[in-house]
């Protein structure tokens, strides 16, 4: 059954893209690690780091693009998902600090110690095991977006009602950990790692590593994402995208197929999240703002959403962008991104992808139709030679 799953993912595409993937997960870290810092095929740490942070943000407009492209759930709540995976992580990572945070505390960490708690809460106790931090990764978001979904989808919430109270939900997050007494560090967030797994998160093999999970995640998620949509799920996914009404008339239970796209949309966020931050060496509230979660729609739309590939290359091609006119521009880089996202609206309504593929099915239908003109064409002119032969 799995194997079934897996081969009704490995499109043409996406098995290039994953071939990609792949290659990247296994190239960058030995051009960091066996290439001398001199050498012109060198790949220096910061850069392999800042790599791996745009392929978490291609993951996570991956996630989106699974319920916005293919169900029509246009969620502005999607950094609340990729916060928590984050927080998640950072909290396992701040367990292990240990004795040798700034105050010394081989329990607290250091921003409560500063606060004055006496002892960790019941929330931070097993988080410094893997398997418990990994767990809350996918369950924490994952939770959030079934109770979300629950009453959401249950109450028929569509449309831009839905995307304002995802937006309300991501914000109301951002403001409940800005508060100290919530137990996340409050403003200044979870940072100051130490290590992970017993190494440390500034070693260049570490680096490596997660640079290599990173591209291997987006891998797997994107043929978890193509399975689902290549379906006989993934049809309906589609009609009810574009036609609701019509599929519950037909007997589907639509809220039920929109939340469980929604929740293992959720859940792959968490991944990204959890991936994105001990590369970035923090979490903070401003994670949850729901700027953030408009950015992810921003490139969904450039890469073309309902794509699963132009997703990941809007993520990369913006935040790459994002990167030069930051450094280059640093005043006007808002507005060249604002200007990037009128021009898609405008001349490439469907994304990058979505348009390459617009116009190759044009493409392949005039041919098609060529082809039967000549065909027909030549049938016409057989038939008086068969007359007189007659």
């Amino acid at each position: 059954m799995i194997a079934g799953f897996i081969l009704r993912a490995l499109e043409g595409k996406i098995v290039i893209a994953v071939g990609i993937l792949v290659a990247f997960a296994l190239l960058i870290p030995a051009l960091n690690l066996l290439t001398p810092p001199d050498s012109p095929l060198h790949v220096p740490t910061y850069i392999m780091s800042l790599l791996g942070k745009y392929l978490c943000y291609a993951l996570l407009a991956l996630a989106l693009d699974l319920v916005w492209g293919y169900c029509g759930i246009l969620s502005l709540g999607h950094g609340a998902f990729f916060a928590l995976g984050g927080y998640a992580m950072g909290m396992y990572l701040m367990r292990q600090i240990g004795s040798r945070g700034v105050y010394g505390d081989p329990i607290l960490p250091d921003f409560m110690v500063f606060l004055n708690w006496k002892e960790l809460p019941w929330f931070w106790h097993g988080m410094d095991m893997f398997p418990v931090a990994m767990a809350m990764v996918l369950l924490v978001p994952g939770l959030l977006a079934f109770v979300f979904g629950w009453f959401a989808f249950r109450s028929r919430v569509n449309g831009v009602y839905l995307s304002i109270i995802t937006q309300a939900m991501t914000y109301a997050l951002m403001l409940a950990f800005f508060r100290n007494d919530m137990g996340f560090g409050g403003n200044n967030g979870l940072t100051d790692y130490k290590e992970i797994l017993g190494f440390s998160v500034q070693a260049d093999g570490t680096r490596a590593v997660l640079f290599a999970l990173s591209a291997i995640f987006l891998a797997l998620c994107l043929v978890l994402a193509s399975a689902i949509t290549r379906s006989k799920f993934g049809k309906v996914l589609v009609g009810v995208r574009d036609a609701e009404s019509r599929v519950r008339f037909l007997g589907y239970r639509v809220e039920n197929i929109k939340l469980f796209t929604f929740t293992v949309s959720a859940m792959m966020a968490g991944i990204a999240g959890a991936l994105f931050v001990p590369q970035v060496g923090i979490i903070n509230p401003g994670e949850f703002a729901p700027a953030n979660s408009i950015e992810v729609v921003v490139w969904t739309a450039v890469g073309g959403r309902g794509t699963l590939i132009g997703p990941i290359i809007g993520a990369i091609l913006v935040n790459v962008g994002k990167s030069y006119f930051t450094g280059a521009f640093p005043d006007l880089w808002l507005f060249a991104l604002g200007g990037l996202f009128i021009g898609v609206t405008l001349f490439l309504p469907k994304g990058i992808v979505g348009t390459i593929q617009q116009r190759h099915a044009a493409r392949r239908d005039r041919k098609a139709a060529d082809d039967t003109a000549n065909n027909d064409k030549a049938s016409d002119a057989a038939l008086p030679l068969e007359q007189a032969a007659e």
